[in-house]
């Protein structure tokens, strides 16, 4: 290469370095910078930010101080164009904050200052809210709207504002008091624990009112004149969502209380320490449709501001900065009849074990009652419960056989004993003898023949059986129904003894009393059952992400036992004229079978099956008991347990029910 060119190329990378140094003018540098910033104060941690002016743990204190009060939220900041003028530069924040469905947006200035080759973030309160002055901090205030209704059938307010007191100690009303023995005795009266209540009035402030219990006015005992008797002690006027007794309807409808900490956790931000929601059940799948939104303000105000200046000042000390008014909630219908709910829990009152009772319309699907008795503790047995259904599954059976070509007057085979692959089956302890041999289909039914229903296993196979529990409403999804429920699973596979097993409600075949009710409903509609609880799931504003305007996903049936998803409705579901031969064998339970304590339940004929299922491993075997009926347009499902026998324990208990609902 010539000596020219060599001079040629030394020249034009001369040039080219000389034109790149023009052009890296710091704009790369306080980019970096912007950029920074944005992401420490969307931490609200500015602890490693480089500060003209303040120290960074200064900054970072101030900064901490100043959005103090909307925590646990944190602001999403995104950086905006950068503005350069020599050893200055400027950029927009760009703030998004988060309040339930609400978001408070605005843009503040960032300055910067180059200082010995590092650009330098200039530190301005305004940075953090536009106008914010170096004294001020900013407050939270929120109000919750009056929260919905939960209605019953016919509109009729099942949890509504019922007036209350709220009793306990007032800690400035003790005077010399002890705090302890005041709170023991207060403690005492209201039937809460003495010595956790007095560590309570112990720890809290000496301004503080802390709470012992809420009672209900209506019928309580505890007079006010008795709480006045305790020093410090006080009942304070209140009301809050109730339905009409502590125990009605619990399960379902849940009940309202302050957030739990795993809920705060979930919520995403709307709900914070304090905040009234709804605690399981309906209230907590929609709870946002119920509670509305709440009113949001956030302010301005000099950090030494006190609670006496701002009501003392003739206008409000405070600038607002963000407001959202209150939205209430919309009430959230269901089909629950308070009556008849009312009527179920009263009828298991004094059952012990775990029961429930499940009434529903036939017609429409209408859910009018699903009880769980006591020995439930507060689970959710009427809807939710897994249990082996036993001998009402023989309407399943029966359903099958008729599409084999069976009629209720078919003859087949009742014998005292059945052997299948070595394991022995045998009907119930006093099964009539009158029964045995070549009898009617409808008699074998009637009379719960264990062993006529497990020989038809060979003409009727799993497949089948599943097929007949879904043309039954049975294990299929209930879009209608607005919440979570059980609605039965039978597998489509087994062979053998467990097969055996399924025609007899055993083995891996379980149902909810809910799906018991169902498939008895679908034998009196003459079609599947499709539940409904709540009419008008979609009524609340919905919230980002969600299908409806609940907190929880869609309500749909939860997975089968076997943890694979209910299946959607049946292509060949039950028809009028099959659900007619099973009414007439229900009908023969009472009439010749083991529900004849049915036949003076006035009104219209009564058709039920009884069911006694085995589990555990015991010998003899532990049992469940259950029992099933139509009654007009009322189907009905009891189930006990560990409760021995359907016709003697939940038989009993169905005609107080059936008889009482007239």
């Amino acid at each position: 290469m010539g000596k020219k060119t060599k001079l040629s190329l030394a020249m034009a990378s001369l040039v080219l370095g000389t034109s790149l140094v023009g052009c890296d003018d710091g704009r790369s540098g306080a980019e970096s910078a912007v950029k920074d910033l944005a992401s420490a104060v969307s931490a609200l941690d500015v602890g490693s930010v480089a500060f003209e002016g303040k120290d960074s743990a200064s900054a970072n204190e101030q900064l901490r101080n100043v959005f103090a009060a909307l925590d646990p939220q944190k602001p999403a900041v995104q950086p905006g164009d950068l503005t350069l003028d020599g050893d200055n530069a400027s950029a927009p924040l760009n703030y998004t904050w988060t309040f339930g469905d609400s978001e408070w947006k605005y843009a503040a200035s960032a300055k910067f200052k180059k200082s010995g080759g590092e650009w330098l973030a200039v530190w301005d309160p305004a940075t953090l809210v536009p106008g914010l002055a170096d004294s001020e901090i900013l407050s939270k205030g929120s109000q919750s709207p009056p929260r919905a209704d939960i209605l019953g059938a016919g509109d009729v307010p099942l949890v509504t504002y019922r007036p209350v007191v709220d009793v306990g100690i007032d800690k400035p009303q003790l005077g010399a008091a002890d705090p302890a023995a005041a709170a023991s005795k207060l403690a005492t009266l209201v039937g809460v624990d003495p010595a956790a209540y007095a560590d309570q009035v112990k720890a809290a402030g000496p301004e503080a009112f802390v709470r012992a219990i809420t009672l209900r006015e209506e019928g309580r005992t505890v007079t006010n004149d008795q709480i006045a008797a305790v020093p410090g002690a006080r009942a304070i006027p209140a009301s809050v969502p109730l339905a009409p007794t502590r125990t009605f309807a619990r399960p379902v409808l849940g009940a309202v209380g302050e957030a739990t900490a795993e809920q705060i956790e979930a919520s995403g931000g709307s709900l914070t320490a304090g905040d009234v929601t709804g605690l399981g059940g309906l209230q907590q799948q929609y709870d946002k449709q119920l509670r509305g939104t709440e009113a949001l303000i956030i302010r301005a105000q000099r950090a030494d501001l006190t609670r006496e200046q701002i009501q003392a000042a003739a206008t409000d000390p405070r600038r607002t900065l963000f407001e959202v008014a209150p939205a209430p909630g919309t009430p959230l219908k269901t089909t629950l009849d308070q009556r008849l709910q009312a009527l179920a829990e009263t009828t298991l009152a004094d059952v012990g074990p775990a029961s429930a009772i499940v009434a529903l319309r036939p017609s429409s699907g209408a859910v009018l009652a699903a009880a769980s008795g006591p020995g439930s503790n507060g689970y959710n047995t009427a809807m939710l419960g897994q249990y082996a259904p036993g001998s009402i599954f023989k309407m399943v059976d029966s359903l099958a056989m008729f599409r084999n070509g069976l009629t209720p007057d078919s003859k087949v085979a009742c014998t005292p004993t059945l052997a299948v692959d070595g394991r022995t089956f045998k009907n119930s302890e006093g099964y009539p003898e009158s029964s045995l041999g070549s009898v009617t289909l409808r008699d074998a039914f009637a009379h719960s023949c264990n062993t006529a229903f497990i020989a038809a296993r060979d003409s009727v196979s799993q497949a089948q059986l599943e097929a007949a529990a879904m043309a039954m409403g049975l294990a299929v999804e209930a879009p209608t129904l607005g919440a979570e429920a059980f609605l039965g699973s039978v597998p489509g596979e087994a062979a053998g003894t467990e097969h055996a097993a399924s025609m007899i409600g055993q083995g891996k075949v379980l149902l909810s009393p809910l799906s018991a009710a169902m498939m008895a409903g679908s034998v009196a509609k003459g079609a599947p059952v499709a539940p409904q609880l709540v009419l008008n799931p979609d009524a609340g504003a919905p919230a980002a992400g969600t299908a409806n305007g609940s907190t929880a996903p869609a309500a749909q049936p939860s997975a089968t036992a076997t943890g694979e998803a209910p299946a959607s409705a049946s292509g060949q579901p039950i028809t009028a004229a099959e659900a007619a031969s099973l009414s007439d064998m229900m009908r023969a339970v009472v009439t010749s079978g083991h529900a004849g304590f049915l036949s003076s339940v006035p009104g219209a004929p009564v058709g039920a099956k009884t069911g006694t299922a085995e589990f555990g491993n015991e010998t003899p075997p532990k049992t469940h008991a259950w029992i099933v009926a139509v009654h007009g347009d009322l189907a009905v499902a009891v189930f006990v347990e560990d409760g021995g026998l359907g016709a003697t324990t939940s038989g009993p208990l169905l005609k107080e029910f059936l008889t009482a609902a007239g």
